[in-house]
């Protein structure tokens, strides 16, 4: 297997770093960013972040009227309408952003469902895959033109350490032939964006177009979990297929919104990454790389950052969107 490279380059922060004091002495008036999921959770925070600089920032959402609310004071805010598991909506919000004629800076896929029951889009394709993978795919596919307008453009797949139960079913990903696993469909999905920021990375680095993703930490205080029971929330042992503990994060550190989307929007913004791009970060700095085994509740596994993977999953994305994503 043929993996890209993690190393941290002890950026200074960590997890206690905040989403504002990350661009305390950042200026980004004239800046153009999409922020998916922009109007709660670490989205809305990511959102407040980018917009108190400078930014202008377009956040689209399913239901326009009810993010109103949540972004009303928020200054330099474009809200539009977003539906990531209608292919049809995501070519109608990308063509309208288009036809603007703008540069995008900075794209934060940070939308996303998580172990909800077993919900398909309307092509069949399971939910998880279609809203946190497929549709940020097609989306990303159709702002190319605006990203390469930018002259240096950062994209950032917001993951999750949940990757670490597993990577992507090539055979049968949305679930067709196998019995539904909430949480091996979650897996899927957050292995998928690594892959696809790796992948995205290698292809638009001529473009001066790079990529990351990122987990933003356990942040209880979201609506990510809405579909979890009280007894499903919180850090807990993780087991393998097996019942073997692969990982333990009862020790885990939980995070407040502000500091979940520090991450992001160190990725996004940092001079500290110019040049660099394609790799996995958590707490404010590019993450270590773990071996399958790994009992480390940090770390990125390695059917995350496999580049041959990568390709597949690339190749797969397109067949399932019928989207040929050409930078």
């Amino acid at each position: 297997m043929n993996f890209t490279k993690q190393s941290p380059i002890q950026s200074g922060y960590g997890p206690l770093t905040t989403a504002r004091e990350m661009v305390a002495h950042c200026d980004l008036s004239g800046k153009i960013a999409i922020v998916t999921g922009g109007y709660s959770g670490i989205g809305l925070e990511t959102t407040r972040a980018l917009s108190n600089v400078g930014a202008t920032v377009i956040v689209p959402a399913r239901t326009p009227e009810k993010a109103r609310a949540s972004l009303e004071r928020i200054p330099n805010v474009e809200l539009e309408e977003l539906d990531l598991m209608n292919p049809d909506s995501i070519d109608n919000f990308a063509q309208r952003f288009l036809t603007t004629g703008r540069p995008l800076h900075i794209l934060i896929n940070s939308a996303g469902v998580m172990a909800p029951p077993l919900r398909r889009d309307g092509r069949g394709y399971e939910s998880q895959f279609s809203t946190n993978h497929l549709g940020h795919f097609q989306l990303t596919s159709r702002l190319c033109p605006a990203l390469k307008m930018a002259h240096g453009a950062r994209v950032i797949a917001v993951s999750s350490r949940g990757h670490r139960l597993g990577g992507v079913d090539f055979e049968d990903p949305n679930f067709e032939h196998h019995e539904y696993d909430k949480w091996k469909a979650y897996a899927q999905s957050k292995t998928a964006n690594i892959l696809f920021a790796l992948e995205l990375d290698k292809r638009g680095r001529n473009f001066d177009i790079r990529a990351f993703s990122v987990h933003p930490g356990l942040v209880p205080n979201t609506e990510l979990g809405r579909d979890l029971t009280e007894a499903e929330i919180g850090p807990k042992p993780i087991k393998d297929e097996q019942g073997q503990i692969v990982s333990n994060e009862n020790n885990a550190q939980f995070k407040t919104v502000e500091q979940g989307a520090a991450t992001s929007v160190w990725c996004a913004t940092s001079n500290q990454l110019n040049g660099m791009g394609g790799v996995y970060c958590e707490d404010c700095d590019i993450s270590t790389a773990e071996s399958a085994d790994s009992l480390s509740a940090t770390g990125v596994r390695p059917w995350a950052i496999d580049l041959e993977l990568a390709r597949r999953l690339w190749d797969l994305s397109e067949r399932l969107t019928g989207v040929e994503f050409i930078i």
